[in-house]
């Protein structure tokens, strides 16, 4: 065995710190999304039908949770 083999870790997934703050980046953005659509659907319900959602895809999509807890 060669001896950089010799106590070698199993490969450990690792992730980047750009790739970290884009997925936060991204979830946050979700969130807003989510927030925006609850008060659409709350304050204009008429307009759901607009931009073509169902109350249950709006419903729906509202209980999704963050990343960090599901």
């Amino acid at each position: 065995m060669p001896a950089s083999r010799l106590g070698a870790r199993p490969a450990t997934r690792r992730f980047s710190l750009a790739a970290l703050r884009s997925r936060i980046a991204a979830e946050r953005e979700r969130a807003r999304f989510r927030l925006a659509l609850n008060r659409m659907a709350r304050d204009n319900p008429h307009l759901i039908d607009d931009i073509g959602l169902t109350n249950r895809q709006v419903e729906e999509e509202i209980a999704k949770l963050p990343f960090w807890q599901r």
